[in-house]
C-alpha cells in the first residue's frame, strides 16, 4: 500500500525529465510532499527514495539539511509566516516585528496556532534587504513592513 497519493507520486515522477539525475529530484520531491501534507513523514521519505532509486537515508539527509522541511511532530499550519531576521531587517525593525507577531498570535518562533491556521517562524535571509523588514507569507514576500501592515496581510488569509 502506498502512503503517497497517486497524484503526488505523479508530480514527483513528472520532475524526472527536468533534472540530469534522479537524485537531483530529491529537493523538488520533498517540496511537493510538504506542500500537500504540510510535513514530510518517514513513510513519504521511504517512497520518495523508492521512486528516485535512492536509499531513504539520502532523502532524509537532504531533508534535514534544509531548515524549511517539517516532520510530523512539527507540522506546518495552513499558512506559513516567516519573518526575516537578517542584519538589514534587524536594523530596520525585523526583530521587533517578530516579537510583536509572537505576542499577538501567542506563539514562539516555530509554533503553530492551535487551530492550525498559522505557523510563525523566522528566516535567516529572504533576499529582500532593500525592503527591510520583510516576511514571507506562504510564497509571497512582503516588504517594508510594520506590525500593522504585516497584521493586515495575515488577516487577509483568515477571511
Amino acid at each position: 500500500m502506498s502512503f503517497l497519493s497517486e497524484d503526488l507520486r505523479q508530480k514527483i515522477i513528472a520532475e524526472l525529465p527536468k533534472y540530469p539525475t534522479k537524485q537531483a529530484v530529491t529537493l523538488p520531491a520533498l517540496h511537493h510532499v510538504q506542500d500537500v501534507l504540510r510535513c514530510v513523514p518517514l513513510e513519504a521519505i521511504k517512497e520518495i527514495a523508492e521512486i528516485l532509486e535512492l536509499h531513504p537515508a539520502e532523502v532524509h539527509d537532504t531533508m534535514s539539511f534544509y531548515g524549511f522541511f517539517r516532520d510530523p511532530e512539527h507540522k506546518l499550519g495552513k499558512n506559513r509566516l516567516q519573518v526575516c531576521r537578517s542584519l538589514s531587517c534587524m536594523l530596520r525593525g525585523g526583530e521587533e516585528l517578530l516579537a510583536e507577531l509572537c505576542q499577538k498570535y501567542h506563539l514562539q518562533p516555530g509554533d503553530t496556532t492551535p487551530d492550525g491556521k498559522f505557523t510563525l517562524e523566522f528566516a535567516e535571509c529572504l533576499g529582500a534587504c532593500e525592503g527591510a523588514p520583510c516576511m514571507l507569507i506562504n510564497d509571497e514576500c512582503h516588504v517594508c513592513l510594520t506590525t500593522e501592515t504585516a497584521s493586515e496581510a495575515i488577516e487577509k488569509l483568515s477571511s
